[in-house]
């Protein structure tokens, strides 16, 4: 009985910690503004800007290219997430679709890749 008693106890303390681990974790990790820069493509350095807002439960938002916001607005088909990491999918400027990549490195600091060129993404305050 005496076991019984402390199993029950420590599945207590473990569903506990549990809770209180959730609770500390950003409710909502990357929706907000963010700067995500794609290193070395053929266009150099290129920089876009983004705002994902969540819309019944799904991030959407467009990237727009720094500086030219104009001309260069992608608006993204679809985001998929998980706690770590984070792929949009986008219109490219030459009609077909790009899958963007995404990893967590901190909570202000995401890495990854567009196609074959390194990327990285800063969020914004």
């Amino acid at each position: 009985m005496r076991k019984a008693g402390i199993f029950l106890f420590l599945l207590f303390l473990g569903a506990t910690a549990v809770c209180f681990s959730q609770a500390s974790a950003p409710a909502d990790f990357f929706a907000g503004k963010w700067e995500i820069t794609v290193l070395n493509s053929p266009k150099g350095d290129v920089v876009f800007l983004t705002d994902l807002v969540r819309k019944d439960g799904i991030l959407t938002g467009d990237l727009v290219e720094k500086g030219d916001a104009a001309n260069n607005t992608r608006k993204i088909l679809k985001a998929e997430e998980s706690a770590d990491k984070l792929v949009l999918v986008f219109e490219s400027s030459q009609g077909g679709e790009m899958t963007l990549e995404l990893a967590k490195v901190d909570n202000d600091n995401l890495k990854g890749t567009l196609y074959t060129f390194e990327a990285t993404a800063k969020r914004l305050k």
